[in-house]
């Protein structure tokens, strides 16, 4: 297809970070031209904004260099979106969910001109509690979209339920760059002894890696961890010391000082380690030498980091409530799935992973094989097929309660 007969995509996203990169790099091969527009390039975490340089086959573009979030006023944020869409004048626009109120202007802009926008969600029915006027407030957004582009089964049930037919709804939007930590996990079992002595690393670890925030349910972790430990007391084996293995947790967020006093509550300082958050470069190390990988949110739209454990080679305890849960990880084979609240459950868990190692080496296997199909090229597929089916889809014009609304939403 030459470059005159490809649509012009305009993809909206508030700041990119690694994987963003690696799914737009992909997909931008669709499009006569593909522009990635950011609302700043400044990143809750520093550890995870991508260096401000041309990446090569998409444009990117910073709205608001340097600033934070909270400092991008609406009216800013109206002018600056608007103009850059009347600018570009792309054929397709990709927004990255419905919470955000420049993903607004953007349906709006798109109704407007008759341009079909596409949803990206990794949003499910269950990952938050949910309010009538608020599913209201979704189900109008989502309805007036042309297509969507979902993270996996729970989510794309979710768009569907919010008004967008199973037709134009596909998905692989949950997707991460497997090569890179396919690579760097390799490089550090090649060499172990540097990447432990590099890292601070102790013998056996279980690794989680997460922002300190409630949702992720560090402090249960941690009490799952004690609760781990005393089962290897109360053990009839007759080396019990085999069994142990530390707990390494990468991240930082507001619960920090919590954690720290829990931890020394527990007497759990010399077998739990909070390193503080880590880069790109430095996390595919770091999983790869851990006995497995631990997510234990109370809440979770997906959970980008089991894919990265995964493409590491790593068996997976996941919480229910992760959106990734059903996709991924299959019950025996690569791992399981907990409830976060059941610190028992997951301490038992513990103990299976810590006592077999065949059994870790298969799981880990297995983790491998499923994600292989849950990289970029699985989302470029997705964005091609929903950019199709959003190009194909009927009009909608854009009528008065359409009006009423998104200029309620300009004021909330």
């Amino acid at each position: 297809m030459s470059d005159s007969s490809r649509p012009k995509a305009v993809v909206l996203l508030n700041n990119i970070v690694p994987y963003h990169d690696a799914r737009w790099r992909a997909a931008a091969a669709l499009f006569s031209h593909c522009v990635v527009v950011e609302m700043t390039n400044r990143d809750e975490f520093r550890a995870l904004e991508v260096a401000q340089k041309s990446p090569g086959n998409y444009e990117r573009v910073t709205l608001f260099p340097n600033a934070g979030q909270a400092e991008i006023s609406t009216g800013k944020l109206t002018r600056k979106v608007q103009a850059l869409l009347e600018q570009e004048k792309p054929t397709v626009v990709f927004v990255n969910g419905y919470s955000f109120f420049y993903n607004w202007i953007a349906l709006e802009w798109g109704l407007r001109h008759q341009v079909p926008v596409v949803v990206c969600s990794e949003s499910n029915e269950h990952d938050e509690p949910r309010s009538a006027w608020k599913e209201w407030v979704k189900r109008f957004f989502v309805s007036r979209c042309a297509a969507g582009l979902a993270g996996g089964t729970p989510q794309a049930a979710y768009l569907e339920k919010l008004g967008l037919p199973r037709t134009r709804l596909f998905t692989g939007y949950d997707a991460v760059d497997l090569e890179h930590f396919e690579r760097g996990s390799a490089r550090a079992r090649n060499d172990e002894s540097l990447q432990r002595e590099r890292s601070g690393l102790p013998k056996r670890y279980f690794f989680s890696c997460a922002r300190f925030g409630k949702k992720k349910n560090i402090p249960g972790l941690i009490k799952a961890y004690a609760a781990y430990l005393h089962k290897i007391s109360e053990s009839s084996t007759t080396n019990p010391q085999s069994l142990v293995c530390d707990l390494v947790i990468a991240g930082e967020g507001e619960e920090r000082g919590v954690l720290e006093k829990m931890i020394a509550d527990l007497h759990l300082s010399e077998r739990v380690h909070l390193i503080g958050p880590k880069g790109y470069e430095e996390l595919p190390g770091l999983y790869a030498l851990a006995e497995a990988f631990i997510h234990a949110s109370t809440t979770e739209q997906w959970g980008l980091v089991v894919n990265e454990a995964m493409a590491c080679g790593l068996p997976v305890l996941v919480s229910e409530r992760c959106g990734c849960a059903a996709d991924l990880v299959q019950a025996g084979v690569n791992g399981w799935v907990f409830n976060p609240h059941d610190q028992g459950e997951l301490a038992t868990l513990m103990l299976n992973i810590a006592s077999d190692a065949a059994l870790r080496n298969a799981m880990g296997a297995k983790s491998r094989e499923i994600i292989a199909n849950w990289g970029p090229a699985r989302f470029a597929e997705g964005v091609s097929c929903a950019m199709e089916a959003g190009l194909s889809a009927p009009n909608r014009k854009f009528g008065l309660i359409d009006r009423m609304v998104f200029r309620l939403m300009a004021l909330r």
